[in-house]
């Protein structure tokens, strides 16, 4: 039976070299659930060819700044590619959040758009299109067949870190150098 310690909200999922599912290659994931029902998780190093002010232009909203406009929107997994979600530092108090930690939540409610739209968001934002998602078990079963390596999140990682630099600096965070392991894993 798993306890709550054997749980990976507020972890990193880190991409083996050998995966080659498209959805998770060489990628770093952000555990925000995890419990005996499955877990829930937002791919935090794939930007996607489009801007925060695409995904407002369909809410009639618009930016108050260019900067705003332009951010970044990232493909958080292959789960309701439609939706759109914020991984936000601080909570704050939106409609619809998921409290990772006492200062991180993930949000898919409308009014935080609005408000990071409007300058007046959360402090740290990655937006995202998408989620990953595992039933009960299959998350831990893809870990026992080396398909990821896991270990504590750094959310400086999540919001500072370039994107390009982000699986591999998910890996030191644990002492593993991406480039030194074999895309060909095998069991004794």
């Amino acid at each position: 039976m798993s306890t709550q310690s054997d749980y990976l909200a507020n972890h990193f999922l880190i991409a083996m070299p050998g995966l080659s599912d498209p959805n998770f290659y060489h990628t770093t994931t952000y555990i925000c659930e995890h419990n005996q029902d499955g877990a829930l998780g937002i791919v935090i190093n794939r930007p996607m060819d489009l801007r925060l002010q695409d995904i407002l232009d369909h809410l009639e909203i618009q930016a108050v700044t260019p900067e705003i406009s332009n951010m970044p929107v990232f493909l958080g997994g292959p789960v309701q590619r439609d939706r759109g979600f914020v991984l936000h530092q601080p909570v704050g108090e939106w409609e619809a959040t998921l409290k990772v930690t006492e200062n991180t939540g993930l949000t898919s409610s409308r009014d935080i758009l609005a408000a990071i739209a409007r300058g007046e968001g959360p402090d740290r934002t990655l937006l995202t299109l998408g989620y990953a998602g595992w039933g009960a078990g299959q998350l831990e079963q893809e870990i026992a067949d080396n398909a990821w390596l896991s270990g504590p999140a750094d959310t400086d990682l999540i919001f500072t870190t370039p994107s390009e630099g982000r699986w591999e600096a998910a890996a030191a965070l644990i002492g593993v150098d991406l480039n030194l392991l074999s895309g060909d894993t095998g069991h004794a």
